[in-house]
């Protein structure tokens, strides 16, 4: 085997999972239930530690708002901030680096769905914007609940790009960007070794009720570990995906919070859908068996022949 002889590079990982954030519950309380997990995961000697997608309030989204003051109060201007300064002192106390998923409104305005990587001394080290934003941008009325990213949130302007850091090459998606295939591509072209990220995904597909397309629930969860798995073997990659789940505000949210291996084989999985902080011992190296064997991309990729996928948006039928 091409990494027989390779030095083992352990990394141990916390994924974070989150229950339902309550429309009602403060910033003070959301860190303080991470706070609860970060010093659980110092125990189990994680040196990096993820939390969910918009992990500091309810998934806003789900509402539809017309006053932008009110939309605003779900939005970090500043990062840290007074709120997450607690979070940031007790991981440098702790020597443990984390993903944090929130709202962000830059200082010209602009709103994104973002997550940033601290590394183990409270340093921002990365920052990532969502790009495959789902759902609508206008209210439908129809809908048991609205799924409005596409109103509150633009798309990433960052592209997907990686860090080397904590001893690995580490990359960043939120969500929607897990179904993608291109988003695991073209960190992997980057040589990604580790990719984290946050969810909420409701148990209840609200588009497939509005055009009679049933999905049953047990699919959600199927395609939530399928994508990601896919993801992780074919670019031969760690994924670490942790959830918002449980029941939110009126809306079932999935968990299935998970540690996969390059493998594409799931090493840790959380078992309910409330706080909960699985952990695993990620070896780096055995991304190179992958990256140098079935996926050696500079010996297989046939790129002459990929153009359309970066050309081309919809689907286009043969005549």
């Amino acid at each position: 085997m091409a990494n027989s002889k390779l030095v083992p590079r352990i990394m141990t990982v916390g994924a974070a999972q989150m229950g339902p954030i309550a429309r009602s519950e403060t910033r003070a309380s959301c860190v303080e239930r991470m706070l609860v997990m970060l010093r659980e995961a110092a125990r189990k000697g994680c040196q990096l530690v993820v939390f969910p997608e918009l992990a500091l309030t309810t998934f806003f989204p789900r509402w539809y708002m017309t006053d932008w003051r009110e939309v605003d109060a779900f939005f970090e201007t500043e990062m840290p901030n007074a709120a997450t300064a607690p979070l940031f002192a007790e991981a440098k106390r702790l020597k443990i680096g984390f993903y944090l998923g929130y709202a962000e409104k830059t200082p010209d305005g602009h709103r994104f769905n973002t997550a940033i990587l601290v590394d183990t001394q409270g340093a921002i080290v990365g920052k990532y914007r969502k790009i495959h934003l789902p759902g609508h941008a206008e209210n439908e009325p129809q809908r048991p609940f609205q799924h409005l990213e596409k109103r509150y949130f633009e798309p990433g302007d960052i592209g997907f790009p990686v860090w080397r850091t904590m001893g690995g090459i580490l990359g960043m998606a939120i969500c929607n960007d897990r179904r993608w295939p291109e988003t695991y591509r073209v960190m992997g072209l980057k040589g990604v070794e580790m990719l984290v990220l946050g969810y909420n995904t409701p148990a209840i597909n609200g588009s497939a009720l509005v055009h009679s397309a049933p999905e049953p629930e047990h699919l959600r969860q199927f395609h939530n570990h399928l994508v990601m798995q896919a993801g992780a073997y074919q670019n031969s990659t760690w994924v670490v995906a942790t959830a918002k789940a449980g029941f939110e505000e009126g809306c079932s949210l999935i968990g299935g919070s998970c540690i996969i291996a390059p493998t594409g084989e799931i090493v840790a999985l959380a078992r309910s859908v409330a706080d909960e902080l699985i952990v695993a011992d990620c070896d780096l190296s055995l991304c190179t068996y992958g990256k140098e064997t079935v996926f050696a991309f500079s010996k297989h990729r046939r790129i002459e022949h990929y153009g359309l996928i970066a050309s081309q948006t919809g689907t286009i039928e043969p005549a």
